[in-house]
Order: C-alpha cells, then structure tokens, then sequence
C-alpha cells in the first residue's frame, strides 16, 4: 500500500511544524514544498535539522508549478494565510490541478460568513476537479466553535453560548505582535483600531456563524470590538520589551445577534506574559439551556500546537471527503493519528 502522499505550501512556523509531525508518522510521506525565498534549494530535512536517513530529499521550490506538478500529491497543505482573499488564488491552483487542500487561512475555517460567493465558487471548482477543501486550525476551527457545538450535543435546549479564550503570545514573533498592537501606547492603539490595522484576532465571525448554522440559528449581524490591554508591569519575550503603561496585547470581542438577542459571545485576550499581573490562561465554555454545561480548560490549548495537530489529524478526511469546500461540521470527529494514516484512507477499489 502506497504512503499518503503531502505537498506543502508554506514553510514558515506552521508550515514546518506540519512537516515535523508529518515526519513523526506511520504511512505518510512529504513529496514536495512550495517555501519562501530564503530556503529554495535547500532539503527540508537540512531546515529542519533532521535526520533523512533512508528518505529521498525533498528540495524546497519558491514556483508551485515546479514544486506541484499533476499527480504528486493526495493533499496540499497551505499555511500562508490568514484570509480568503489572500488564500483563494492558491486553493484555486491547487485544486484545479486534482489536489485536495487543507488550509489553515482563519477565514477558510467558515468562508460563507464573510465570502459566501468565494466560497461558492470554490465549491464549485472542488466539486468539477472531484477534490475537497477544508479550512481547519485551533481557533476558529475547534475550540470556540466545533468543540462548542460537540457539548451542545447533550442538551435539550440552547438559550445562550458565551466563551473565552485567554492566552499567552510570548511565543509568536514580531509579525504577530505587531498584529496585536503590543508595545504600543494607547492613544496609537486606539487609533489604529479606529483605522483598522490591528488585526487582532481572525475568526469571529466565521466562528459565530459556524455555531449559529450548526443549531439552526439565523444570524442576523456580528459584531466586534478590539480594546488594548495595559500593563502596570514592564513585560518582555524573546522579540518586543513593553515597559508599564504601553499596550501588552488585545482583547477582541465578538457577538452574533439571533432574534434581536445576544445569543452567543466570544472573548479573546492575548497578550504578552500575563503571569506577571496574576492571568491564567484557559479556554472557557458556557452554555446555558437544558442542562446548563460549563467547561474549563487550564492552560489554554496550545495554539501553534493545536492548529498543526488539526491540520495533520485531518488529512485523512479530506481526502476521504465527497468532493467540494467543506467545514469542520461536515467530516468526521478530528482525533490524534496514532497509527498508520494509510489505514484511515479509503481506497477505490
């Protein structure tokens, strides 16, 4: 039996903490990447610092014609974006050339909530090339919106939803901070928000109405805030000082509006070493109806860890899947990969 065979496109963090894990596993095997400019011509394993042993070298290309060609692959793994305008040129490349996608790109975790016709047309390019698409990550994808609509499974009743996911960006880098505004005085938050260059957090809205469509909700509008988070500390990590008194992160909100009522409220602090002013971190999930269901997690889940989980632990079923753009509601319940991955896939016969 043939190994499951994975392109990757993008091989910065994510990109190459997918090929890590990918390399930790029975019946699967990376066939070619598509990197930044930095690394072409260069053999993954010597970016990884790993060991080849027996494996063929895999030769980072920066030309997805050259690194993709037809037939290479059973999935493409795409870890360069965060949005669907940004991601659709290379969904589209990959699957008109025969390839399944799994993208962590935030918006593609639900692109109907914002790109309802994007998304329509990748549906339609998926479904004519016989190939499925997935949006997958920690959040959203999993924690503030599947996970939330699995505990949802045992009530009778939903009224409400409220969660809260609180955690540390000491471990990202300067890009992500600079997304977050950290190391900024208030008045330059506050009017970089006003002109929409913090970024913050990705995903609420796709988050929302993944949870809205999931309980037969009709969202009637999302909306969201970004506030700054001061600190009364001096706070530093490997790549930003922040002294007191200037922003050590942001605390986005979001609300999807049902009937005229709050219905389900998402809260998203991040901000740099929150230890040192008392904060733990944690996901948090309150659902209240029949029964009432609360669900605490100390600390939170890791970010980067989870979302290179999903996008392994999902792979099998994208290929699996019936062709078209798919959610995470649609594909069987995400699980870690503990033996080999070529007894999950489903072969023609």
């Amino acid at each position: 039996m043939e190994n499951v065979k994975v392109a990757l496109w993008g091989f910065g963090a994510m990109g190459s903490g997918v090929a890590r894990l990918l390399l930790e596993k029975q019946g699967v095997e990376i066939v070619s990447v598509c990197g930044r400019a930095s690394n072409v011509g260069r053999d993954i394993y010597e970016v990884l610092g790993v060991e080849r042993g027996g494996r063929p070298p895999v030769i980072i290309a920066n030309d997805p014609e050259q690194a993709f060609p037809a037939g290479c692959a059973d999935v493409i793994v795409q870890t360069t974006d965060s949005f669907v305008k940004h991601a659709f040129e290379k969904i589209r490349f990959a699957v008109e050339r025969g390839f399944n996608v799994v993208s962590i790109a935030e918006e593609m975790a639900y692109p109907k909530a914002q790109h309802p016709e994007t998304a329509e047309e990748i549906d339609r390019l998926a479904k004519a090339a016989g190939v499925s698409v997935l949006g997958t990550g920690i959040n959203p994808g999993f924690v503030m919106d599947l996970l939330i609509l699995a505990l949802t499974g045992a009530c009778e009743r939903v009224d409400r939803i409220s969660a809260k996911r609180v955690n540390d960006l000491s471990p990202f880098g300067r890009s992500v901070m600079a997304e977050q505004g950290v190391g900024l005085s208030m008045e330059e938050f506050q009017s970089r928000v006003a002109h929409g260059t913090i970024a913050g957090h990705v995903g609420f809205p796709e988050s929302i109405r993944m949870i809205a469509d999931g309980l037969g909700w009709e969202t009637e509008r999302v909306e969201q805030s970004r506030e700054e988070i001061m600190t009364t500390v001096d706070r530093e990590t490997a790549c930003v000082r922040v002294a007191a008194g200037r922003v050590a992160g942001c605390r986005q909100k979001g609300v999807g509006y049902v009937d005229g009522q709050r219905r389900i409220e998402l809260e998203h602090p991040q901000q740099i070493r929150p230890e040192l002013e008392g904060i733990q971190t944690g996901d948090y999930i309150h659902i209240e109806g029949v029964p009432n269901i609360s669900l605490q997690i100390q600390p939170e889940i890791a970010g980067g860890i989870g979302t290179i989980a999903m996008t392994v632990n999902m792979i099998p079923h994208v290929i699996n899947a019936s062709p078209g753009l798919k959610t995470m509601l649609d594909l069987p319940v995400p699980r870690a990969i503990m033996g080999d991955m070529r007894n999950l896939i489903q072969r023609e016969t």
